[in-house]
């Protein structure tokens, strides 16, 4: 399966003590030089760390961009990191684009990449039983990486999980 993130999935795995959940689904996560970038910057130090391994071990694969006429374009209206992220999955072909912000995800629908996000991914790991509990990884998400859920967003996840 070819896989393709932008930062926030990343980062904010990182930051929970979970990246190894992208490996576990994907094998090799493709990301743009851009998201590189990006998560070079990450400011916690644990997180940073784990991503330079999993850059080293190859796992986290930086690929380059053939075209970059779409990634510019993109960046008209999107970050550097979710403009390139798309750009590399049409690229590639990705069967799937990792990425949490609204309206990146709504421009790779639009261009018919299939996308899933953070929550997806821990929901899939509670179904398959490697995570005991979506509710506790949403709050660690929260409070650890500052990441925003809505209580609608939550409530549906939980539900899903037969956690509610």
């Amino acid at each position: 399966m070819v896989a393709v993130s932008n930062t926030s999935p990343v980062s904010n795995l990182a930051v929970i003590g979970r990246l190894g959940v992208l490996r576990g689904q994907f094998g090799i996560l493709r990301i743009p030089e851009a998201v590189r970038r990006e998560l070079g910057r990450l400011g916690h130090g644990a997180g940073r760390m784990a991503v330079d391994e999993a850059i080293g071990l190859g796992w986290l694969a930086v690929e380059p961009m053939a075209d970059r006429d779409l990634a510019e374009v993109l960046a008209t209206s999107l970050d550097p990191g979710e403009a390139e992220a798309i750009a590399l999955a049409r690229q590639t072909r990705a069967d799937i684009l990792v990425m949490d912000e609204t309206a990146g995800r709504a421009m790779a629908r639009k261009l018919g990449i299939n996308v899933t996000g953070t929550l997806g991914l821990l929901l899939r790991e509670v179904r398959a039983g490697r995570i005991a509990s979506i509710g506790a990884e949403m709050d660690r998400l929260e409070k650890d990486a500052g990441f925003y859920i809505s209580s609608k967003v939550k409530r549906s996840f939980l539900e899903a999980a037969g956690e509610a």
